[in-house]
């Protein structure tokens, strides 16, 4: 097959790497020319994504991937385009369609008849159906269902092992019909290969979900439920803080069980997914009170950490506060929607002069998103984990010379290392 896949960022361009290694000749189009360019030199523009340099460097050589800004001509040339446009939000998780129906409009322009349309981006319900659908008909003066075929099949990868994620996850696919359902699960039979999964109700693999609002519902569902499991375990904690109870314990005996399976609280949740997801789906079904509740559960949590801060160290102003961590997850350099922010601005309201750590992050990136750069070794009062980087599982009081006041928002230091310190973890007895 000829594929184009629109977007080369941290999802798309494992992708196009995936199905060219699987043969078939992919066109990456992206608005993006260095990215282009960086593409066609067989250089990956990210970095911290698993074989992705090895890969890439692999499909150029073979001449399989090739990159260009000019959507419409390679969509022309394709019997497959698969988009993977970033859907911008607001801080409410509100969408921004502006790109994606910038790319809608470059591929229907240069659409032919019996092409496979894949949406992987997240979306509200109803959305392929009932914006993109119409969109590409009118501008390809095609017939969706008819013309050309139409799926939604939601990315369900981690950033930084994707091509493992990509083998391990069943693929959903619902389309429009149900003749874009069965070519749409033709198509990623072809490009991709999964794992053996005796623990999954049917055989791993394409799963056809019968349309493309059941495929769009599946992934809010389950972004959904992390968002509401996390919301649980935050209010277990803060009760435990409150009644003299380690949450951590409490987790593990739950947990202990087949039938529970609560997850770990926690100063923040942030990246693309979760705090935006539930979002879509509260667009669909502003009713779900359930969904709600959780959302503002654990976007209060910065400024719970914060308080519990100033509740064990005492007064912050003109305290020097030191948050280790810019990153939303460790491991992982990404700031979107990053716990950073909030909990950078709930001290400085409480009159803290506050810097940050970040060992994925230069000084100069991190004065970018207007934070002030904290190297270790240099002088601070008090300290609060943000992003759980490995590196900071060995953090000694040592390495932040006057610190009197610790406080882990993710449960991953030892208290061993904090002898002489004020130390508290998120969901411990206060």
């Amino acid at each position: 097959m000829n594929i184009t896949v629109v977007a080369l960022g941290k999802i798309g361009l494992p992708l196009a790497v995936q199905f060219a290694r699987k043969g078939h000749t992919v066109f990456g189009a992206d608005v993006n020319a260095n990215t282009v360019d960086l593409v066609n030199a067989g250089i990956e523009p990210f970095p911290g994504e698993d074989h992705l340099d090895e890969y890439l460097k692999e499909v150029v050589r073979s001449g399989k991937l090739i990159a260009t800004t000019d959507t419409t001509s390679v969509v022309a040339k394709s019997s497959a385009v698969v988009v993977v446009v970033p859907l911008f939000v607001d801080d409410d998780g509100v969408p921004d369609f502006g790109w994606m129906d910038a790319a809608t409009e470059a591929i229907g322009k240069g659409l032919q008849p019996g092409t496979l349309v894949s949406y992987e981006t997240t979306l509200p319900v109803g959305t392929t159906r009932n914006r993109f659908a119409p969109a590409l008909e009118k501008i390809s003066g095609l017939t969706a269902g008819v013309d050309f075929h139409l799926v939604f099949s939601p990315e369900r990868v981690f950033t930084g092992r994707v091509f493992a994620d990509l083998r391990k996850y069943p693929k959903l696919v619902g389309g429009i019909d149900s003749t874009s359902g069965a070519r749409g699960v033709a198509f990623y039979q072809e490009v991709l290969d999964f794992d053996d999964r005796p623990d999954l109700s049917e055989k791993n693999g394409v799963w056809d979900l019968g349309s493309s609002e059941a495929s769009e519902l599946a992934k809010l569902a389950e972004t959904t439920y992390r968002d509401v499991n996390i919301a649980l375990a935050n209010q277990f904690a803060l009760f435990s803080e409150s009644h003299g109870i380690d949450v951590q314990k409490v987790i593990d005996a739950s947990n202990s069980q087949p039938f529970s399976h609560i997850h770990r609280p926690g100063i923040a949740v942030g990246g693309h997914c979760i705090p935006i997801y539930p979002r879509f789906y509260l667009w669909n079904d502003p009713a779900a009170t359930v969904v709600s509740a959780a959302r503002s559960a654990n976007a209060a949590m910065p400024a719970h950490v914060v308080n519990t801060l100033v509740r064990i160290h005492g007064s912050l102003n003109d305290q020097r506060v030191v948050v280790l961590g810019a990153a939303y997850r460790g491991g992982v350099k990404e700031t979107a929607f990053s716990g950073v922010f909030p909990t950078v601005i709930a001290l400085e309201e409480q009159g803290a002069i506050v810097s940050v750590h970040d060992p994925m992050y230069t000084d100069e990136e991190l004065m970018s998103y207007g934070l002030a750069a904290y190297h270790l070794g240099d002088s601070v009062d008090a300290a609060i984990v943000q992003a759980d980087h490995a590196m900071y599982r060995t953090l000694a009081k040592s390495d932040l010379p006057g610190v009197r006041t610790f406080l882990d928002g993710r449960g991953i230091t030892s208290e061993n290392n904090w002898a002489g310190v004020r130390y508290h973890v998120v969901g411990r007895a206060l």
